[in-house]
């Protein structure tokens, strides 16, 4: 099977699968370069109201495709940020679904989704001292924003795995799951992420992560739309709420 991004959507959610399962789905370049188009395109889709990343199979991400560091073109470390940073600007909510291996450029993936939710079992590195490589202070920033400082320098000074409980104790994962349990718990929770207001998602993911000078652009959506009447007729009648907002192409 060629290493490629799978894709499907199911009741709002859209699911992007790594698939590389003879190199624990190990991104090459040609996947990180395909990974900001597909996701601009789900971007645009007013069905999608929600994206999970995730692995073939039993493990989430290796990293980077050694064997394609070498390779003509494009400096892979270049696509990997480009990736990392289209998916951390992805307008709706994301969710890392991690089983195994999270490592390397997994590990900045799974960093730029908005939430991480792991099995148990699953372990996490950030390896390039292992390789002599600079880690992008995109990645560097981001995960120190996650983790703190120390944990930051602990994982990327030594290279060193650490399991899903000492992720979840740091702060790089927001759930932990016993095995069997993660596909069942990541459906509930995106069923209730596509069943909340965009609006109030959209603009909390810009608050949260930093963008200033927006608040007018976010008070003009909220007066513009129809979202907060919708939701307080849905509360006083005692049903779901129709929320009908989407971010503009």
């Amino acid at each position: 099977m060629q290493p490629q991004l799978e894709q499907s959507l199911s009741d709002g959610v859209a699911t992007v699968v790594i698939s590389n399962p003879a190199k624990r789905n190990a991104m090459t370049s040609a996947m990180w370069q395909a990974l900001p188009a597909l996701l601009d395109t789900l971007a645009g889709d007013p069905d999608v109201g929600a994206l999970v990343l995730t692995g073939a199979g039993d493990t989430f991400c290796a990293g980077a495709d050694i064997s394609t560091l070498r390779e003509p073109g494009d400096d892979p470390r270049a696509l990997a940020v480009r990736a990392e940073d289209a998916l951390a600007a992805f307008p709706k909510p994301t969710l890392a679904a991690v089983r195994g291996h999270c490592v390397g450029g997994g590990s900045q993936l799974a960093a730029a989704c908005d939430l991480r939710f792991a099995e148990e079992g699953a372990l996490f590195g950030v390896t390039p001292a292992k390789l002599g490589i600079v880690y992008p202070a995109s990645a560097t920033r981001r995960l120190t924003a996650l983790v703190g400082p120390a944990t930051t320098k602990y994982l990327l000074f030594s290279g060193e795995l650490i399991d899903s409980a000492r992720a979840l104790r740091t702060g790089l994962v927001d759930e932990v799951l016993p095995a069997g349990d993660l596909e069942k718990r990541v459906a509930e929770f995106t069923r209730v992420l596509v069943s909340r207001s965009l609006l109030t998602q959209a603009a909390a993911k810009e608050f949260a992560d930093g963008r200033t000078g927006r608040d007018a652009h976010w008070a003009a959506q909220e007066r513009g739309c129809g979202d907060t009447a919708e939701g307080i007729a849905a509360f006083l009648e005692r049903r779901s709420p129709r929320f009908t907002w989407h971010p503009q192409p």
